[in-house]
């Protein structure tokens, strides 16, 4: 115990510390929204990947699909590598990080207004960050309570609490530089850690192939009559886990917390290098929590699904492990979450500052008073996160990736489509956006209230914010055919961006023959 409490108050102190020392880069809104646009490829890839998996896809997500279809669940973390970050880096990265200094648009929703000329647009999209980013984050502290419980025995209520707290401090002292480099070493912990559990977990049943041989033993007539189908290439039901991928794959494409990380980005030689760090960031980690997760029907004896769900499959896991690397563990999880955290409450409170108070409630608002205003929005969105938190655990009102499959459906089926087009595509227009917004968030909302009700394969969260993804990419294009096209000189302003002249170096560039 003396051993793990150390580990947490260095961890700690190290994070406030960096905290402290970034308040110099946190005099503006640039810098503390976007660390002046100066960030290198480093620190922007481990915060674009450390924002991306936390504990609700460590505790949560590699649990229950790890549970659901066994090491085939390993799918899910080679999408998020391939799809959610190879891919997202190079179509979105280049073009994100120009049009978006070229519009001086900090957040998402600023980038909709100022691409679209429209108010009401940026408003709206705000509205929607600031409602959606709640539940994601209260997901994050119910991942922790498992570890923290296990380990210490600590009560719930008292670890979010200190873990709130903690990361308030440092993102409000030192904005987005000192959650970049927090980051960079909460995702060097994050790398190391899941390698050594992995191995641990796997030694713990004789090793690799004596585990896969024990997984393909195990029948479960509930999920399938196969023999050895939890050991097999895709599982016991492919569909289902098609729809995981394109949600935790494809989801961050539109996830406010996760674009913006493009903005800040330095360089197009940091965007080059930024897509194999963050690639190889989601591979190690990402595939291997899912790969870990696949095991867990091996602790089938020791696991009661329907008394206390799919979270405790990874705790019940890692709680034969040793002292030092079940601390090891807990300062894992706590730096994903911490992360994640972190860029959540970035996100939302600089939303809704920018976007929803300046010029709407809040006339003539100086770049001071905006970073003041920021910081307690900060405040404000971690205490109603962890009010959220605590309600959802006491009252046991859904799984964690419930609760992440809704935040991220509605986010990402409102805002991938409209923010992909308004990248690319000239004749996109704010009706179509409009339409998008409405459609994904109108159905994650009736999938909360409304579930029975919906078809059977759509009564998950997961495959409804699937669903909601997947139509924005013919909803937006649809209505923008058919409704008023935006004005011309609205559209080149916003894609000369792309035509103009850049000097470059032969080595970047061979040039014309």
């Amino acid at each position: 115990m003396v051993l793990k409490i150390l580990m947490l108050l260095v961890f700690f102190g190290v994070m406030i510390g960096i905290g402290l020392y970034c308040r110099k880069h946190a005099t503006d809104v640039n810098g503390f929204v976007l660390g002046g646009r100066s960030v290198g490829p480093w620190l922007t890839a481990f915060a674009y990947g450390t924002s991306y998996f936390s504990a609700v896809i460590f505790v949560g997500y590699a649990g229950q699909f790890g549970w659901k279809y066994g090491i085939a669940s390993t799918w899910i973390g080679i999408g998020n590598a391939v799809i959610g970050s190879l891919l997202a880096w190079v179509v979105l990265g280049r073009r994100t990080r120009i049009m978006t200094q070229h519009l001086n648009s900090a957040t998402m929703p600023e980038f909709f207004g100022k691409r679209f000329d429209s108010k009401a647009l940026k408003i709206t999209a705000s509205i929607i960050v600031f409602i959606f980013l709640i539940p994601y984050t209260a997901s994050l502290y119910n991942g922790l309570s498992r570890l923290f419980g296990m380990a210490f025995n600590i009560d719930y209520t008292y670890c979010i609490i200190i873990m709130a707290i903690l990361t308030g401090i440092y993102v409000i002292a030192g904005g987005y530089m000192a959650t970049a480099i927090n980051d960079f070493i909460q995702g060097m912990i994050m790398l190391v850690g899941i390698v050594v559990v992995i191995l641990a977990v796997i030694n713990n049943n004789g090793g690799f192939l004596n585990a896969i041989d024990g997984l393909a033993r195990i029948s479960d007539e509930t999920a399938s009559t196969t023999p050895g189908i939890f050991a097999s290439f895709f599982g016991p039901d492919p569909i289902n886990l098609l729809g995981v991928v394109i949600l935790t794959s494809l989801g961050t494409w539109g996830l406010p917390q996760m674009a913006q990380k493009f903005y800040a980005i330095k360089s197009e030689h940091d965007i080059k290098k930024g897509t194999i760090i963050s690639t190889l960031f989601a591979v190690i980690v990402s595939g291997g929590c899912y790969f870990l997760g696949g095991f867990g029907r091996l602790y089938s004896d020791s696991i009661d699904i329907e008394a206390n769900g799919f979270d405790s499959v990874i705790p019940t896991m890692l709680s034969s492990l040793s002292p030092f690397l079940i601390g090891l563990v807990v300062i894992l999880v706590l730096s994903a979450s911490m992360s994640t955290l972190s860029s959540l409450v970035i996100a939302s409170s600089s939303t809704m500052t920018i976007d929803f108070l300046k010029d709407n409630f809040i006339k003539n608002m100086t770049d001071k008073k905006q970073v003041l205003v920021i910081r307690a929005l900060i405040v404000v969105f971690i205490a109603i996160s962890v009010v959220l938190a605590i309600i959802q655990y006491k009252s046991n009102v859904t799984f964690i990736a419930q609760l992440m499959g809704i935040s991220w459906g509605a986010l990402a089926g409102s805002f991938l489509a409209p923010f992909l087009y308004g990248l690319y595509w000239r004749k996109t227009t704010k009706a179509g956006c409009f339409a998008c917004f409405a459609f994904g968030s109108i159905l994650m909302i009736a999938n909360i209230f409304f579930r029975p009700s919906f078809p059977l394969l759509l009564q998950s969260p997961i495959n409804s914010g699937a669903l909601a993804m997947l139509a924005g990419f013919v909803i937006v294009p649809l209505v923008s055919l058919f409704t008023k096209k935006p004005e011309k000189k609205l559209v080149e302003d916003a894609f000369s961006c792309y035509e103009q002249t850049a000097t470059v170096k032969k080595k970047t560039s061979l040039g014309e023959e």
